[in-house]
């Protein structure tokens, strides 16, 4: 089963490419699902179809084995987030925590991208498409989506560690007589609620960090500014460690005929030639690591499953539209640079691939047993590994360039924790 997510800055086309992707492969003979987590819910426009919000029903069979839906959170968000927040309300008031705070204390944030999210992971782990094609908000909402499983279970640890959910109703039940039962009952209740969430994030984590199942697509127009959101947004998805398996560049003008004369040919040519450069400057940052197609700028709108499809046969001709992309391998790799065993004169690297970092800012903080890693306006809190715990940073550099830069941070043992164990 492979999941496809496309996203790209507003505007740029994603929504009709992920519909003629979709339209394409289920033509080619694989059962596939096109969903839209964009609340614009352009993705009925582009097929001519009228889709329904999705929720926990099947979605809208088009025929030829092409089925669609959209994901409307807000129709999901009683349903999978009003029990834990009411078991959670009821305990912060047990704790004569003043209700209007209590009420503040339970919005998790992010929960509605959150529930979009876990639709898209309950249609594509049902096992009855073979591919699943995401059509993405735009840039920045899709990255804050994407980012939510694991900010979402860092914050869920943080406030009801996994140690002191597995001691369910102890401190309740130290309560005697029936207030103290019911507190008790009360706490197992949000408990179930808080795993079964521990468990909802896990999996999405899973999901997305499986670089042979799913990868992201970038959609973009030739033009400076837009480039220059997809370089942050290559950065930003490889800080979270996501695979991105292409660029999709819509709207590529053709080069006019050298007959063609005037005002109006001379701005074909300077619009052409301006599109160029840019491709160019892309293809030398991205190399093979990031393959780049090209769409050309059509007379007609593609809207309809028939013109989606002869769409998708210009952009990918014969190939695979989710044929794998080589695996460049994990984006965080540690490795021991110096001594061995318990040395105290170890040192250790932990490289983390950070294509673009050297263009932006970039602020790297260690928090307890986390390093917390900022590019731009992308955070990322990356949990350290056993023996990193024990030691302290010593340096950080960025090596490489372009799209093959990674940050490297150099730690050596702290000699106050080095040998406890």
């Amino acid at each position: 089963m492979r999941v496809v997510l496309f996203t790209g800055k507003g505007g740029v086309g994603k929504t009709t490419l992920a519909a003629a992707t979709a339209a394409r492969l289920a033509r080619s003979g694989r059962k596939t699902l096109v969903v839209s987590t964009d609340p614009a819910h352009s993705l009925g426009d582009a097929l001519g179809e009228r889709l329904d919000a999705t929720t926990e029903s099947e979605p809208a069979d088009l025929g030829q084995g092409l089925f669609a839906a959209h994901v409307d959170t807000r129709v999901l968000l009683d349903d999978a987030w009003g029990d834990l927040q009411g078991h959670l309300r009821t305990l912060l008031a047990g704790a004569g925590i003043d209700e209007l705070l209590a009420d503040e204390l339970t919005v998790l944030p992010g929960v509605e991208d959150l529930l979009a999210l876990a639709e898209v992971h309950r249609l594509a782990t049902s096992g009855l498409w073979e591919v699943v094609v995401v059509d993405c908000g735009p840039t920045a909402e899709t990255l804050r989506l994407l980012g939510l499983p694991e900010a979402l279970s860092g914050y869920l640890e943080r406030l009801f560690p996994a140690h002191r959910r597995a001691v369910r109703g102890m401190i309740a039940g130290l309560a005697s007589g029936r207030a103290g039962a019911e507190q008790a009952a009360g706490w197992d209740r949000t408990v179930d609620a808080l795993d079964r969430l521990a468990a909802r994030l896990a999996g999405l984590r899973a999901l997305l960090a499986d670089r042979e199942e799913t990868s992201i697509r970038l959609v973009l127009t030739p033009e400076r500014v837009v480039a220059a959101e997809t370089r942050r947004t290559l950065t930003a998805l490889a800080l979270h460690d996501l695979q991105v398996d292409g660029l999709v560049v819509n709207r590529v003008m053709p080069a006019p005929p050298p007959s063609l004369r005037g005002p109006t040919a001379r701005w074909l040519r300077e619009r052409h030639t301006e599109q160029q450069a840019v491709l160019a400057e892309l293809r030398a940052e991205c190399g093979d690591a990031v393959p780049l197609a090209t769409v050309p700028y059509t007379a007609a709108e593609p809207t309809g499953v028939e013109a989606l499809v002869a769409l998708a046969g210009g952009l990918y001709g014969d190939g695979d539209p989710v044929a794998a992309v080589p695996d460049t391998g994990p984006g965080l790799r540690l490795e021991r640079t110096a001594g061995s065993g318990t040395s105290a004169d170890s040192e250790f690297e932990l490289a983390l691939r950070l294509p673009g970092a050297a263009d932006g800012p970039l602020d790297l903080t260690r928090v307890g047993d986390e390093l917390v890693v900022t590019v731009g306006s992308t955070r990322r809190r990356v949990s350290l590994p056993a023996v990193l715990r024990r030691c302290e940073v010593t340096g950080a550099r960025l090596v490489g360039e372009g799209h093959a830069t990674d940050l490297v941070v150099v730690f050596a043992p702290d000699p106050a924790v080095w040998m406890q164990r």
